[in-house]
């Protein structure tokens, strides 16, 4: 930890910024009590999918998998990108590591919870582009080019049937990649992305919305840190109408001639991040996109990996589940 003068540090305690430039991230765990559910009903392992960056996943998949989505005896992939607001978190943080666990054993699926860069050391685009190096490496275990996976992967994964997930800022890096793979996936060949799940999405702009200006103060996610994160993770001379930030600010791309895979959007009805979740699913909806958009009243930030066995919870897991069975081929 750096002896220099803390620039900023959120009232959790699991963000520190020093005016030197260094950083400290705690363990949301230190603060949060989630315990691990899986019982001995999930395996899990750590693969490097990134040596330069030094970037790592963790492959998830059922001790006894009993595969009802399909005929096949394969059980569907799902990628899930950790949250954080583009500065704290990672695959091997117990919240995401339950999390992970939850959505293998609960909807019988192989997870991938890949690590991605963080900022300030790393600005966007870093994340965004990891995750899509993330997807690449299952790219090259479908295509026999990897050993990493052997007999994680080849013996009970469909490629055929991949969703990626994103919880806050892993929404965000999974919009941004179906709007860069498009329908279908073609580039991943023979992976086959299905459908993306984004969970209380980290976007931004620099016109408050409703939602945002409202916020209680004595929340997780309170707007102060909110403009902290975007701060330290905007590209350097930009703002939060970068396009990877704002999907609908004055410089992103146009997103009605681009052909998008199914997108469920999830959000707490008292997360200040609501009114932005809700545009989105209204606006690609009107541009005849297949959108799903499911909002549970007087829900926070975060509601479904804090308190993981709450009723809210357990009921997005079925609403998951139901997505997943009815966009598999």
């Amino acid at each position: 930890m750096s002896d220099a003068a803390v620039a900023f540090e959120d009232s959790l305690g699991l963000f520190t910024v020093y005016e030197d430039g260094s950083v400290r991230r705690a363990s949301p765990s230190s603060l949060f009590d989630v315990p691990v559910i899986d019982g001995g009903s999930v395996q899990w392992k750590d693969y490097t999918f990134d040596p330069q960056n030094n970037l790592s996943l963790r492959l998830y998949k059922p001790t006894s998998p009993n595969n009802n989505n399909n005929n096949s005896n394969k059980l569907p992939v799902i990628y899930n990108f950790h949250g954080g607001g583009f500065c704290i978190g990672s695959r091997a943080d117990p919240i995401s590591h339950n999390c992970c666990c939850r959505l293998a054993s609960r909807l019988q699926a192989v997870v991938v919870s890949p690590d991605y860069r963080l900022a300030p050391e790393s600005r966007l685009p870093a994340a965004v582009e990891d995750g899509y190096a993330a997807l690449k490496w299952l790219q090259d275990q479908a295509e026999g080019r990897g050993d990493e996976g052997d007999g994680w992967l080849g013996d009970v994964a469909d490629f055929g049937n991949v969703f990626v997930c994103g919880e806050s800022a892993g929404g965000n890096i999974a919009h941004n990649l179906a709007v860069r793979l498009g329908s279908g996936s073609p580039e991943l060949a023979p992976v086959e992305v299905k459908g993306y799940v984004l969970l209380a999405p980290f976007f931004g702009g620099t016109v408050r919305t409703r939602s945002e200006a409202e916020a209680p103060k004595d929340v997780m996610l309170n707007l102060e840190l909110v403009d902290w994160f975007w701060r330290l993770s905007v590209p350097v001379g930009d703002t939060t109408d970068h396009p990877l930030i704002n999907p609908f600010g004055p410089s992103s791309k146009d997103l009605e001639p681009v052909a998008l895979d199914p997108v469920l959007v999830v959000v707490g009805g008292s997360d200040l991040l609501k009114d932005r979740a809700k545009v989105y699913a209204e606006k690609l909806t009107e541009m005849g996109k297949k959108i799903e958009y499911v909002e549970f009243e007087g829900q926070q930030h975060g509601f479904f990996t804090i308190d993981p066995e709450a009723e809210p919870a357990k009921k997005l897991m079925g609403v998951i589940k139901r997505f997943i069975a009815e966009n598999s081929s």
